[in-house]
C-alpha cells in the first residue's frame, strides 16, 4: 500500500525521526494516539489533561529519535470522544453548574445524562494507522487509556512499557478527569488510586468561580484601557477622561498625567 486511507473522521500522523526505523523491533519507539480536543490542545483550557498530554507525548518522541529510533504520534479527529465539540461543551457546563460543583463521582455520569453514553470512540478500528506504518512493538505507549491499550495489544502489537501523565503536568482542574478516569481503570502507574468514597473529595472549580475570575479580569482590562485613554487623549487634545481633568498641552503634565 501507497496510501492510507482513514475512517470517518480522519487523522493526522507526525512522525519524529527515521521512519524507516518504526518497524524494526530492535530500535527504540515511542507512540502516543491522541484524541482531538480543541478547546486543550488549541485554547488551552485546563479542565483537562489533553494539552500536556500530547506535548509529553511530542517530548517522549523526539528523545526516541534523538536516540536513534521514532515517536509517532496518531491525531484523531474524534473530539468529545466522538460526541462533538458542542456536546462535549455541554457536558461541561453540567458539571460546573452542578449542586456541589465539579467533581470526579460525577464525571461520567455527566456525560451519559447529556449523551446518553460514555464513549463514543470504537477503538478497534484505532489501531489500523500503526499497522499500516508497520508498527509491531512500541517500546513506550504514552497513555492511560485502557481502551487503547486493549485495543493496540488486540491488533498484534507488543507494548512495552505503558508511561501515565507526570502528576506536575496535570493541571489542578483536571484532577477531577484524572481520578475519575483511575477509577474506571485507565493505567494509573504510580499515582494513587481513590475509592469512591474518595472520589467526592475530588473537586473541580465550580462555573461561579470562573465567572467570578472573568469578570474581575475584564474589570481590571477596562480600568487600564480607560489609563491609557485617558494618557494618549490627554497628550493630544489636553483632555483627560480618566481623571476628570484637562490642562494645556503645553504646560507640564500633572501627577495623574505622569502615573
Amino acid at each position: 500500500l501507497e496510501i492510507f486511507l482513514p475512517p470517518i473522521g480522519g487523522c493526522t500522523v507526525l512522525i519524529f525521526g527515521d521512519e524507516a526505523s518504526i518497524p524494526d523491533t530492535s530500535r527504540p519507539l515511542v507512540v502516543r494516539v491522541h484524541d482531538e480536543c480543541n478547546g486543550s490542545d488549541v485554547f488551552g483550557s485546563d479542565i483537562c489533561t489533553c494539552r500536556p498530554y500530547l506535548l509529553h507525548g511530542i517530548e517522549e518522541c523526539v528523545r526516541a529519535a534523538q536516540a536513534g529510533g521514532a515517536g509517532v504520534i496518531v491525531y484523531n479527529r474524534k473530539e468529545g470522544r466522538a460526541l462533538g465539540e458542542v456536546t462535549k461543551f455541554m457536558v461541561y457546563n453540567a458539571r460546573k453548574r452542578q449542586a456541589g460543583g465539579d467533581s470526579a463521582q460525577n464525571y461520567f455520569k455527566r456525560t451519559r445524562q447529556i449523551a446518553g453514553v460514555e464513549d463514543m470512540r470504537f477503538q478497534e478500528l484505532m489501531p489500523d494507522p500503526l499497522l499500516w506504518l508497520g508498527v509491531r512493538k512500541i517500546d513506550r505507549f504514552i497513555s492511560m487509556s485502557d481502551m487503547k491499550y486493549d485495543a493496540v495489544v488486540g491488533a498484534g502489537i507488543e507494548i512495552v512499557t505503558r508511561v501515565d501523565i507526570p502528576e506536575e503536568l496535570i493541571p489542578a482542574d483536571a484532577k477531577v478527569e484524572i481520578d475519575a478516569k483511575m477509577y474506571a481503570g485507565y493505567y494509573a502507574g504510580d499515582k494513587q488510586v481513590k475509592s469512591w468514597e474518595e472520589l467526592n473529595q475530588t473537586v473541580g472549580r465550580k462555573a461561579a468561580d470562573d465567572e467570578a475570575a472573568a469578570a474581575a479580569a475584564a474589570a481590571k482590562a477596562a480600568a487600564r484601557a480607560a489609563i491609557a485613554g485617558g494618557k494618549n487623549g490627554g497628550r493630544e487634545k489636553g483632555l483627560h477622561l480618566s481623571f476628570d481633568h484637562e490642562h494645556d498641552p503645553a504646560d507640564a503634565p500633572c501627577l495623574p498625567c505622569e502615573e
